[in-house]
């Protein structure tokens, strides 16, 4: 009754407010999805590119084939459910081309397809989409090749075949992961180290530059894009664990996509926690969880699987170590 005296006395009915539903975050901020994602894409551009001039015209169609099959992907599921296409923020692509820089680079483009779709579709879209997933849809997708193609995700290249690389006849070669022997000479341990860090060996495409992925670790450091706890922790926990279980931690460390995972992976804002302590666990759990799956899986690298546990834990994390947005009034003393 109260409320239709008040609007009666307004001369008429209360405008109705709008309720709006969204997914976290809900600070206002000048910097958008859209500007973090196009960040991204600048830091991912380097190791894309130096994947390209090693791997040859296969890294390349991949990428391709990877960014238009994530984004028409979403688009199309998006169609059918009958809600807004949101190619803008520029999501879907950050996603394909992450998924393409960590696959070899000669794997069928059909299954580069499928994994994309899968990653977009699956493990986004379904969760709700931007802002709603749990699990990192690129690294999602990485796990559904590797379960349901592991021969062709398993086969790797030789750097050197550059161009002439062709999609139906390479040369096969082994990661340095795969074939690391402790019984090398001293110059020939460090000749193999710089060559790791400069990134000219078999691998995934985006992965083998430990230069280029460090360069684009500071560029996302300093225009704030990502945040440097999970990285620096994950690559820590790493090296101690290799280094606990008998591992050289350099070349842990240097090896497979574990850097490429920390600076690229760890740090994406929706999978993983949003505090400061909440960040080094996650990043601490990944980088022990990656370097036990290399020591005792049948699978040498657990980078992906490592991120993918400690994303289950996030939410977890979170209510652990809770983020209080807002303050409280100082009370003053009563006389």
């Amino acid at each position: 009754m109260s409320d239709n005296k008040s609007d009666n006395k307004t001369g008429g009915q209360r405008k109705a407010v709008p309720l709006l539903l969204a997914s976290s975050p809900h600070i206002a901020s000048p910097v958008n999805s859209a500007a973090l994602m196009r960040n991204m894409l600048i830091a991912l551009a380097p190791v894309s590119i130096f994947g390209v001039v090693i791997f040859g015209l296969p890294a390349l169609l991949n990428i391709i084939v990877a960014v238009t099959a994530a984004i028409a992907a979403e688009a199309l599921f998006r169609l059918i459910i009958r809600q807004p296409v949101r190619v803008k923020d520029l999501s879907a692509g950050v996603s394909g081309l992450l998924l393409a820089l960590v696959i070899p680079p000669s794997l069928p483009l059909w299954m580069t397809a499928l994994g994309a779709a899968f990653a977009v579709i699956v493990a986004k879209e379904f969760f709700g989409g931007l802002g709603a997933n749990v699990f990192n849809p690129a690294l999602t997708g990485r796990a559904f090749l590797i379960m349901s193609f592991p021969a062709a995700m398993t086969t790797w290249h030789n750097p050197q075949d550059g161009f002439a690389l062709a999609l139906t006849d390479a040369t096969s070669g082994a990661t340095p992961l795969a074939v690391h022997s402790g019984a090398v000479s001293s110059g020939q341990y460090w000749q193999t180290m710089k060559e790791m860090f400069l990134g000219y060996h078999s691998g995934c495409i985006g992965e083998t530059s430990i230069l280029l992925i460090l360069a684009a670790f500071f560029f996302l450091l300093i225009t704030k894009t990502i945040d440097w706890r999970a990285p620096l922790s994950m690559v820590a926990a790493a090296g101690i664990a290799a280094l606990a279980l008998g591992i050289d931690p350099l070349f842990a460390v240097l090896s497979g996509g574990l850097i490429f995972g920390a600076v690229y992976m760890a740090t994406d804002y929706v999978t993983s926690p949003l505090t400061p302590w909440g960040k080094i666990i996650f990043g601490a759990g990944a980088g022990l969880i990656s370097i036990l799956i290399r020591k005792w899986g049948s699978y040498p690298e657990g980078v992906s699987y490592g991120i993918l546990i400690m994303n289950c834990a996030v939410p977890f994390l979170n209510k652990l170590l809770p983020r209080k947005y807002g303050y409280a009034p100082k009370k003053e003393n009563s006389k």
